[in-house]
């Protein structure tokens, strides 16, 4: 917001005048300001009763100095360089354009008098300021900056670039652990960490090459180069040096994987980081997933279709049995796992859990941490959680035959299990048991239900739009032209989705209840399809029809469920 004494141009009448705020809110404004200072303007921002953009264009009018939108501009490279980074991330301000000598910027006060001589003295120019909005600036500075460039800037500056190359290539302990503590690299740190956070980042991955360090967030399971300098490349050491300082990791050992955990608060929010350190050719690859530890999903909030809802609401209140959530890594199976615990979560049972990690804390259940170096494995924890007297045991996944059959035993030994499996559909959790050596018998007995699960994006809400349905993908999702007219939406793409045409995920599910004849097949040894087969013919829905169902529902588009959903799945 523009750092002008507003009220004495009587800001809050003419945003009343112009409809953008009620009486109620100038008052509510008033009294704030009233008992913690500040200027109106900013005020009904934080407050949420208007936008910068609202309200800044009015007070240019008032002011009688241009307003800019910066994230309508195409800002050429060769102004972006007239002004350093820290310049522009300290004084909160972009270059726009220059003409003779006289630089154009978009900045948040005008008429900070201090902050322009300034500006004239360092830059050598003459500088004409125009208004623009807080936010708009910092998010232009992080397009064309890079996150973090101002402070990555400084650290060049102190260090000198060559000398920052040569101390890279001859790291030792000692120094990288002062390079990695200093104030510099620590805060610009923070900053890729804030970033990914108000990014919706699920991970951040920090991938060395040759000749360059490239970062990358993960956002609603899509990957997005994060822009930075060249010269990060001169401080790789030093930031995989503090990540693993976070997590309490080796800073001295480059040749071997670790793996550690750091819990951190951004803006009241809690936050679990899984940090994994893998060693290339060309330093230490990090991969850190950002968690919430205060979240936790209801069964009605994962995406289910009523008819699933409720036959999954069945089948987690029986008495004995294993279910297996099936899908790849990232597909959400962990976090269905503890929705159905949660659900069945009461006094009267006792629930652990084994995991590797643990990344929910559950409140009232019993959770344990695998921990392999020291013998605690999924089979071992499983024995001595035996003696705990369980009713529900949770296993994070099941991995080879020793814990698969150690569970399945469990199963039908009066127990419900949970556990996870790594394959394509419901029906391949069959043949992958098979696989891993346990008797079809068992498999049979003990197995009340197989879910298979994905991610996919769903269409933001504030751009979307109906579209025209490509009858080719209708053969592609496998379904059939009913001769009715379809309708389905895309989002076109805005500033809160980040111009994608998507905002956050949801899941579509395969559900393949266990019956009798299912049963039957499975102790005959029959092969995934025919038991497939079977189970369409009983109801089941595959993990396409059940995303065609969220097409017609206006969440998500035909292209999205053809791409987290194989051929055939």
């Amino acid at each position: 917001m523009a750092m002008i004494r507003t009220e004495d141009l009587k800001l809050g009448e003419l945003l009343l005048r112009q409809g953008i705020i009620s009486r109620e809110n100038l008052e509510q404004a008033l009294r704030e300001q009233k008992a913690v200072g500040g200027f109106i303007g900013q005020l009904l921002v934080r407050l949420g009763m208007a936008t910068e953009e609202q309200i800044l264009p009015i007070l240019s009018k008032q002011l009688e100095i241009p307003y800019v939108f910066v994230k309508e501009l195409e800002i050429p490279s060769a102004v972006i360089e007239k002004v350093p980074a820290k310049f522009a991330s300290h004084y909160k301000l972009l270059p726009i354009a220059f003409e003779g000598n006289v630089l154009n910027l978009v900045v948040t006060d005008p008429f900070d008098v201090q902050m322009l001589d300034d500006l004239r003295i360092l830059l050598g120019c003459e500088v004409k300021p125009v208004l623009g909005g807080e936010r708009d600036i910092s998010d232009a500075i992080r397009k064309y900056y890079g996150v973090g460039a101002g402070t990555l800037e400084e650290m060049m500056d102190l260090e000198g670039e060559e000398n920052a190359a040569v101390r890279e290539k001859t790291q030792t302990p000692e120094n990288i652990a002062d390079l990695a503590e200093d104030a510099s690299v620590v805060k610009f740190v923070n900053q890729i960490l804030l970033q990914a956070v108000q990014d919706r980042a699920t991970d951040i991955h920090f991938e060395p090459f040759e000749n360059d360090l490239r970062i990358r967030y993960r956002i609603d399971g899509i990957l997005y180069d994060i822009h930075f300098p060249p010269t990060i490349k001169n401080f790789q050491s030093a930031i995989t040096s503090r990540i693993k300082i976070m997590a309490n990791l080796d800073i001295a050992e480059r040749r071997l994987p670790q793996d550690g955990r750091i819990k951190i608060k951004i803006n009241d929010r809690e936050l679990d980081l899984r940090v994994s350190i893998l060693p290339t050719p060309f330093g230490e690859s990090v991969d850190v997933r950002l968690l919430s530890t205060n979240i936790l999903f209801g069964l009605e909030n994962l995406g289910l279709s009523k008819h699933d809802q409720d036959l999954l609401e069945v089948v987690i209140k029986k008495p004995h049995g294993i279910i297996f959530v099936t899908g790849p890594t990232g597909s959400g199976k962990t976090t269905t796992l503890y929705a159905c615990l949660n659900k069945i979560n009461t006094t009267e049972k006792k629930i652990i859990t084994i995991e590797d990690p643990i990344e929910y804390q559950l409140r009232g259940i019993t959770q344990v941490q695998i921990f392999p170096k020291i013998g605690l494995t999924f089979a071992n924890g499983l024995r001595t959680m035996l003696r705990h007297d369980p009713d529900v045991m949770m296993v994070g996944e099941v991995r080879d035959f020793e814990t698969a059959e150690i569970a399945i035993r469990i199963a039908l030994t009066g127990h419900l299990v949970f556990s996870t499996l790594h394959t394509n559909d419901a029906s391949g959790a069959v043949t992958r048991l098979l696989d891993m050596g346990i008797e079809p018998y068992l498999v049979a007995a003990s197995v009340e239900c197989l879910i298979a699960q994905r991610l996919v994006r769903t269409i933001c809400p504030s751009c979307r739009k109906e579209s025209l349905l490509d009858e080719k993908l209708l053969g592609l999702l496998g379904v059939v032209p009913s001769g009715e007219k379809v309708k389905v939406y895309q989002g076109e793409g805005c500033e809160a989705c980040k111009f994608t045409g998507y905002r956050g995920r949801t899941a579509i599910y395969e559900m393949l209840i266990i019956d009798g004849e299912i049963r039957e097949k499975i102790g005959s040894s029959v092969n995934a399809s025919d038991i497939k087969q079977v189970a369409l013919r009983k109801g089941m829905r595959t993990l396409r029809q059940d995303g065609w169902d969220k097409v017609l529902q206006g969440i998500t588009t035909p292209a999205e469920v053809i791409r987290v959903a194989q051929e055939g799945v």
